[in-house]
């Protein structure tokens, strides 16, 4: 007789028959009662499942709760002290490959396609664009701009060159301290270097080689002591957020000390890098290096310890750490335009002001000098978090430990996340999208109702990241930890100061979006915006919800207003409207003749006599229809308030609405024009002018300064046979020496003449109204994607990846304007390889200069020889930059209808 339960489930048989199949003695009766104990209650628990039964067990709860845990994938981090403090924090470590977890941690750089594919709901440890900073050269290079236009406030960083670029200036810099009877100690590091790997120092600069990827800096030769060693501090900061800006100071840190009592720099121990070097992972191979237990003694101590030694030396340690705040908030602007640009082109669509995807914590390398004057010397995207000593772990897990609290990951985001992306896509579908033509179309009336829908609309999104702010806000204050933030600030005065170097690190960095970025910033952080929670002004929620209901009674108010002022019903707009055209006394009849003939006229030149031509329309982008106007009536004095009145002549209205039929014509028997022959006709020559704008770009070429197009095109083509040559050599200039203001005006010689073009085939003066433009201008954003990525992308097998911005998109483009686009890809490509060639003919007269020069003898080259020189090299100007050398692209049409 088979063994089953109650409910005659089979399984259960096998699994007692395999029960008694393993025991093989006595033992084997009493591990199946024991196992048949079980088993009521689990039938019990099945029916009370089956049954529907809301009374659950705590145990059941507890259960429930587990099957959506809050998850962290810890694949890409090394360090157990990560680990450890991801489950303090009630994390549960999901496996390796799983890529929806909460919390993905990575030690080394994230591409800015893995934070491309992350879903709201996830939280990853770096921000695109940081390298910006943390690379030694990119700091010097952003940080040198920066400097000219506030040197007071961009003071703290070494004087640096970058070799190979500056080599001639550091030499003639050494020149003048050796003619002033000055001496200088200089440093070399490698531009990517870390850990004190590849540096070194130098009393003459004459020795420093001329080698690529190195930076050099003044050696800062009098340093602040700390029992007569050399140190400088690893403090952390947590960037929480992007979009807008909100930075962490942790009040804890490392002092990391040198093992060699410090000597100022000369020939003796000038290579003596124990005593001059602070780098812990050299210094800890030095057979003086103590390793302690406490944290006021040893070759490493903590920040609080030199804060108590600052005090009983009567130093004021509030001031010193309030100018090392300014230098991290000031290092962090300078950032701030490139991280943004690349997290918006990461994560398009995402609101300002929501859940930021990236965090990261920075280690910010500050020397003190014998003033207490911080200086920077460098910024670790990726901290170590090893824990070779003890007050390494009590450090570095309470850092870690806060950093999550911090970042306030619930297992509801998930759920929340996505539940408001089905709501935002749901309501761009079913949103009907506005033309400007039907907004002019519009009664006085409906466009002060719109304006005041917008307004309220406007009013509820500042009320709400109102409400968002200061929930967040209050949510840091209570769990912060040892972290303080440091912006925005709380003090209006240091408000106003970061936010004009914000503004004018936009401006600097990303020129051609200032204007727009500067106007976001101003509603963000300055009072412009009136936000308590970032600013701390004295406009509240209370002020907001009453400029509402200011805003409902102006719209109330509104509405009342037509029934006082006009007498029966208002005239319905979707309905045809018709005026008797009567003939006045003095009429001429040849002058009516040319009105009926105008109004048969095809509607692809003049729609009436007295109309203004369809392309009319279209100069400022529009593709709408416009009322008909016609002779001038009389004895009938009501019209659409949308029609204006103009002196000595009436107007006359019909509807677009209806289609043409017997009753739907003028008592002159000309019918009414429907709306589908204007837009049919505004599409028809629309489409034409891009044909037209088509026809153009092909005839576009690249000119080659000093060469014809015969010229250029063979050195283009040379280019492509011999691709496996340039391709390093074209990817370091465009992606390596080229910094974002020149690559952007590469794109500029493109964009430029492309905007011409549109300004004659159009003939539109403001051609950023054009449909087409706008679809340009997002090509060109494209190409300067992540640095340069998205142009260098073109050369590729996936050349064509940038047409996935029309493919994600509700616009539909059409395949001339897809044509364009290609063609304009095409060019950009082109201008970046003769840009590539002319600085490369201009780096090789150099060379042979230079050569020239040593093969006379003399700094100064006769004329004889540079003339032969001339002749063997093309002539450029030096006076001229890149982009005025190659400014112009020569349409061949153009050309010939000028001439």
């Amino acid at each position: 007789m088979p063994v089953t339960d109650q409910g005659g489930n089979p399984r259960l048989q096998t699994s007692l028959g395999s029960l008694l199949d393993r025991s093989g003695d006595t033992s084997g009766s009493h591990t199946l009662m024991k196992h048949m104990s079980m088993v009521p209650y689990a039938h019990q628990l099945s029916e009370s499942r089956m049954s529907g039964r809301s009374g659950d067990t705590g145990k059941n709860k507890k259960r429930r709760k587990k099957r959506n845990p809050v998850t962290a994938n810890l694949a890409g981090t090394r360090y157990e002290v990560v680990r450890e403090m991801v489950e303090k924090n009630g994390f549960h470590v999901s496996r390796d490959d799983d890529p929806n977890s909460f919390l993905l941690w990575f030690d080394s750089f994230v591409s800015t396609e893995k934070i491309s594919e992350l879903k709201v709901f996830q939280r990853i440890n770096h921000f695109p664009g940081m390298g910006e900073i943390t690379r030694k050269d990119s700091l010097a290079r952003n940080m040198a701009k920066m400097c000219k236009l506030h040197p007071d406030e961009y003071n703290f960083v070494p004087k640096t060159w970058i070799l190979p670029a500056d080599y001639s200036v550091l030499q003639n810099y050494a020149k003048d301290l050796k003619a002033k009877k000055k001496h200088r100690t200089f440093i070399v590091k490698p531009s990517t270097g870390a850990q004190g790997h590849g540096i070194s120092l130098y009393k003459n600069a004459e020795k420093i080689p001329q080698s690529e990827h190195f930076i050099v800096q003044e050696y800062l030769d009098k340093p602040y002591l700390l029992d007569g060693y050399k140190f400088d501090l690893r403090i952390y900061v947590l960037m929480t957020s992007c979009d807008p800006l909100r930075i962490f100071l942790f009040n804890d840190g490392l002092v990391r000390l040198s093992t060699e009592k410090y000597i100022p720099p000369h020939d003796s121990n000038i290579d003596s890098l124990f005593m001059h070097l602070t780098n812990y992972s050299l210094n800890k191979h030095s057979e003086n290096y103590e390793k302690d237990q406490n944290e006021d003694t040893g070759s490493k101590r903590t920040i609080r310890y030199l804060n108590e030694y600052l005090r009983k030396e009567d130093k004021d340690v509030a001031w010193l750490w309030k100018n090392i705040s300014d230098v991290i908030i000031k290092t962090l602007i300078v950032a701030e335009p490139h991280i943004l640009h690349a997290y918006r082109m990461c994560r398009p669509g995402q609101q300002a002001g929501s859940d930021s995807v990236c965090f990261e914590i920075l280690g910010f390398d500050i020397f003190l000098d014998r003033k207490l004057k911080p200086w920077l010397l460098e910024i670790n995207r990726s901290p170590s978090f090893g824990t070779d000593e003890a007050l390494d772990y009590r450090i570095k897990s309470g850092l870690l430990e806060d950093t999550l609290r911090l970042l306030n990951v619930k297992a509801s985001d998930k759920r929340k996340n996505l539940a408001a992306q089905k709501a935002e896509s749901q309501k761009r579908l079913f949103q009907q999208p506005s033309r400007k033509s039907d907004i002019m179309d519009l009664s006085d009336l409906e466009k002060k109702k719109l304006s005041t829908e917008r307004r309220k609309e406007e009013l509820k999104g500042l009320l709400s990241r109102i409400r968002k702010d200061a929930t967040r806000e209050d949510f840091e204050n209570r769990n912060c930890g040892r972290f303080r933030r440091i912006f925005p600030p709380d003090d209006k005065f240091h408000a106003d100061k970061f936010t004009n170097l914000l503004t004018s690190a936009f401006s600097t960095f990303l020129s051609g979006k200032a204007t727009t970025l500067t106007k976001e910033i101003e509603r963000t952080y300055n009072n412009k915006l009136k936000i308590p929670s970032l600013v701390g002004t004295d406009l509240t929620e209370a002020d907001i919800l009453d400029m509402l209901a200011q805003c409902e009674a102006d719209e109330k108010e509104g509405r009342i207003m037509p029934q006082s002022r006009q007498r029966g019903p208002a005239p319905l707009m979707g309905m045809p409207y018709s005026v008797p055209v009567e003939e006045t006394e003095g009429t001429d009849t040849h002058e009516s003749e040319e009105d009926e003939e105008g109004e048969d006229t095809d509607s692809g030149t003049h729609l009436q006599g007295r109309s203004r031509p369809v392309s009319g329309a279209l100069q400022n982008g529009r593709t709408g229809s416009r009322p008909v106007s016609g002779r001038p009536t009389s004895g009938h004095q009501s019209r659409p308030p949308t029609q204006q009145k103009s002196p000595g002549t009436a107007t006359r209205a019909r509807s677009l609405s209806r289609p043409q039929s017997a009753s739907n014509r003028l008592p002159n028997g000309i019918p009414v024009l429907e709306e589908s022959v204007y837009s049919t006709a505004a599409r028809d020559m629309e489409e034409d002018l891009t044909r037209k704008s088509l026809s153009l770009l092909n005839d576009m070429k690249i000119k080659f300064p000093g060469k014809t197009d015969e010229e250029a095109e063979w050195i283009l083509d040379k280019i492509q046979e011999n691709w496996k040559f340039h391709k390093p050599r074209i990817a370091s200039y465009w992606l390596v020496k080229l910094d974002s203001i020149k690559r952007r005006k590469v794109i500029d010689i493109v964009r430029s003449n492309v905007r011409a073009v549109l300004q004659r085939t159009w003939k539109c003066p403001d051609v950023e109204s054009l449909r087409l433009y706008r679809i340009f201008n997002r090509v060109f954003n494209r190409l300067l994607w992540s640095h340069g990525q998205g142009l260098w992308n073109c050369f590729g097998q996936s050349g064509n990846s940038w047409e996935t911005i029309f493919s994600k998109s509700s616009d539909s483009i059409s395949s001339t304007e897809m044509n364009c686009c290609r063609r304009i890809v095409q060019l950009c490509r082109d201008c970046l390889l003769i840009v590539y060639q002319f600085a490369s003919d201009a780096k090789n007269l150099a060379q042979q200069s230079s050569s020239l020069n040593e093969e006379t003898g003399s700094t100064k080259a006769s004329p004889r020889a540079l003339s032969s020189l001339e002749k063997r090299t093309q002539t450029w100007s030096p006076n001229q930059t890149v982009s005025q050398r190659v400014s112009r692209l020569y349409p061949h049409r153009m050309d010939s209808t000028q001439s």
